[in-house]
């Protein structure tokens, strides 16, 4: 009779402790959430923080195009940069002058996004009237968070 007492209880046990963890599976937290926590765009964050006006809006909205044309163009220059180091495996020898020369390309490339990205803030700066750079000023603590990337899934190496 012990052993089937104890059987029992260690079986409502794991029972228990199955549906505890479905549960919270199925109703707990959903994935990353925003920074801000309600999914507004970098551009809507950054409109609402700053209190552009409508005219600032419109200039804003340039410095955003000019600014994903850049990165697109840089982003793009990076990928067939890979593509090619990629293609070196290929070979039968790797040629090591091509290889750090695709790397080089690549590296440049990135250095530029950067500059790009810290040329459109200098940009969001500029339009921003005397009463707005507080508020300019508090958004560049948040900058890394805001423009994070996005996770992506588990890495399978």
């Amino acid at each position: 009779m012990e052993k089937t007492k104890l059987l029992t209880i260690a079986v409502i046990g794991l029972l228990l402790i199955n549906f505890g963890t479905l549960g919270f599976l199925l109703l707990g937290p959903k994935g990353h959430r925003p920074p801000h926590g309600n999914g507004q765009q970098p551009k809507e964050i950054i409109i609402e923080k700053l209190h552009f006006d409508a005219n600032q809006q419109k200039e804003y909205a340039k410095l955003i195009e000019w600014h994903r044309s850049e990165i697109n163009k840089l982003d793009r220059n990076i990928r067939e940069a890979k593509q090619q180091l990629y293609a070196e495996l290929n070979q039968a020898e790797t040629d090591a002058k091509t290889k750090d020369s695709l790397i080089a390309v690549i590296n440049s490339n990135q250095k530029q996004i950067e500059a790009t990205h810290f040329k459109h803030f200098e940009d969001i700066k500029k339009l921003c009237n005397n009463d707005q750079l507080a508020d300019f000023n508090e958004l560049t603590e948040e900058l890394s968070k805001i423009f994070a990337p996005k996770p992506r899934g588990p890495r399978h190496d």
